[in-house]
């Protein structure tokens, strides 16, 4: 990476449309590329797959596409992201909250599973359009709040599903309402001992697993690999994935309707949004882990050609995956190359992985997931609840109640759109801090000069000043503050002289502040307009209310001006009286 790309920020790399779709990998080759960072790439690509392999056969089975989705989505996501990708060292493919939103899907089309991947292609053209449209950097803003909220619910759900298949026994067909029904029933209830021993056995190797192990060999694939020969040996009856197709797979004919699109667009809207979140999240650690900057959009175009390729071939829809990328890292993996040879490596396994996958009873990929819920849950924000603020505390339970019992799409709209309360509530405060408004010439806030051309206005010229930004969030009370409210005031100035920005509702706020102003009979002077301020309320029609020369550059002027039109008005008045 240049030095001039790493001064950029995020998604701001200087790409022309056709740039973001050149391969990062073949700029990584170009780079300066050795042998050493080829065996950190292998050895990181190799350890990364090792995790992917059984996370991939788990998400395939939860979203209920079968374990063979699981594992296109992670070749064809983890390959194509690697290669277009904008963050070097990030590794790709199902991921939980994904599969979450699969699961819904596949459980709408369960009829026709052609509609539902048509979805994920959807989703991936939509994740380019994202990229191509440069929003990368704005997707990072979404509130922690809502992100935590929504990672805590996406880790409920995952456990909560998983729980039928922990005891032994089908899992629901209705998502986590209709697990809690079976589990609230004791008549549904038909737990299998052995099975749910198993389990338990499963779930305990992957907590108490020792580190120094997990560097060598990851806990889920010791789980998948003992958990499948001791099912078979020893316990009777425990359900299994059963036959899994193998070989290349057959390309999906994208289905579409005028009956139906409507609906699958939103399903691919929701994909890409919280793919292109969970990604673009994961970047941000890859990043603070190498000491890089990734390129946002690029990101988001890498992804959306590895979902529309996941789609094709039936595969689950993906993103950035925080552990794989991070163990990729740690295990030497920097350039891109370690995520396609990751790829490469499960594309061999499934070429002839089939016998053996078939015979993964459910009940160990549910330990697995459940360790994988657990995780995802934000046990950091959990810790610190009672000590953070009780709006934003009720952000991220709304967020979370909703995302697992309504929505979760509606989850984060709703979520996006409390927090957009909570902080304007904080922003009024804040911005308002930036009004003041001074009548007496001994305050502060004047020069010398300007005290000397507002002496004897005896409190008859109010000047007040504005500081910072303005929005949407102190329109209402910016008109109410800035009001002149003390008797006896003749002429109002208005100075902008410090004011970086105002939005729409800010300047149609400061139009009813300047024609309360003259509503009361006072002479309104502004001064201090420039830039992005001036042109938003000269575009806004809101100068058209004071004439051109009542607004000066410089407050002095302005102040000069007030003082010059009293005495002009006081001498009238002494003609007055004397003819």
């Amino acid at each position: 990476m240049s030095h001039d790309s790493r001064s950029l920020p995020h998604g701001q790399h200087g790409h022309s449309w056709l740039g973001l779709f050149v391969p990062s990998i073949i700029t990584a080759v170009r780079s300066g590329y050795d042998l050493d960072r080829l065996r950190g790439d292998i050895f990181g690509g190799i350890t990364a797959a090792v995790i992917a392999l059984p996370l991939a056969l788990a998400f395939g089975v939860a979203s209920g596409a079968g374990a063979i989705a699981g594992l296109y989505g992670a070749i064809a996501v983890g390959f194509f992201a690697a290669v277009f990708g904008g963050t070097p060292s990030q590794v790709s493919g199902p991921t939980g909250p994904m599969t979450v939103v699969m699961g819904a899907i596949v459980a709408m089309h369960a009829t026709n599973l052609a509609e539902a991947f048509t979805v994920v292609m959807l989703g991936g053209l939509i994740q380019i359009g994202f990229g191509l449209a440069r929003v990368g950097k704005y997707i990072t803003y979404t509130p922690y709040s809502v992100v935590s909220g929504f990672m805590t619910g996406i880790g409920v759900i995952i456990m909560l599903l998983q729980l039928l298949p922990f005891l032994g026994m089908p899992g629901s067909n209705d998502g986590v309402i209709g697990t809690l029904k079976t589990l609230a029933n004791p008549d549904a209830m038909s737990i299998h001992l052995p099975t749910l021993a198993l389990s338990c056995a499963c779930l305990a190797a992957i907590v108490f697993w020792p580190k120094r192990l997990q560097r060598l060999v990851p806990a889920p694939l010791v789980v998948l690999v003992v958990g499948t020969i001791v099912a078979s040996l020893a316990v009777d009856g425990t359900p299994v994935i059963g036959d899994v197709p193998t070989g290349l797979p057959t390309l999906m004919t994208p289905t579409l309707s005028a009956a139906t699109w409507p609906q699958l667009l939103n399903g691919g809207f929701i994909l890409a949004l919280l793919g292109s979140i969970d990604t673009l999240l994961t970047s941000l650690v890859a990043d603070s882990i190498t000491r890089t900057q990734h390129d946002s959009d690029k990101e988001l175009v890498g992804q959306g050609i590895g979902n529309l390729i996941a789609g094709l071939i039936g595969g689950l829809p993906g993103a950035g995956a925080t552990m794989r990328t991070v163990v990729n890292i740690r295990a030497g993996g920097r350039t891109p190359v370690s995520g396609a040879v990751h790829a490469l490596i499960l594309l061999a396994l499934v070429l002839g992985l089939g016998p053996i996958v078939s015979n993964v009873p459910h009940a160990v990929l549910a330990a697995i997931l459940m360790k994988v819920g657990w995780d995802i849950i934000d046990w950091g924000y959990l810790k610190r609840a009672r000590r953070a603020p009780r709006e934003k505390l009720l952000v991220m339970v709304v967020t979370f109640a909703l995302t697992v019992l309504v929505d979760l799409i509606i989850a984060v709209a709703v979520g996006i759109i409390l927090a957009s309360f909570v902080n304007a509530r904080y922003l009024a405060r804040e911005q308002l801090k930036g009004v003041r408004q001074i009548s007496d010439v001994d305050d502060d806030g004047l020069t010398d000069e300007e005290k000397a051309l507002l002496q004897g206005a005896n409190g008859r010229v109010l000047v007040t000043t504005l500081h910072g930004t303005f929005s949407y969030a102190s329109a209402r009370e910016l008109a109410r503050r800035a009001s002149p409210t003390i008797s006896g005031v003749q002429i109002a100035v208005y100075d902008f002289s410090h004011v970086g920005y105002v939005d729409v509702s800010a300047a149609l706020a400061i139009e009813e502040m300047l024609l309360q102003a003259q509503g009361h009979g006072m002479h309104v002077l502004v001064s201090g307009l420039a830039g992005d301020v001036r042109e938003t309320l000269e575009n806004l029609g809101v100068l058209a209310h004071v004439p051109a020369e009542q607004i000066f550059k410089e407050r002095k002027d302005a102040i000069a001006a007030a003082a010059a039109r009293l005495e002009r008005t006081a001498h009238g008045r002494i003609a007055e009286a004397s003819a």
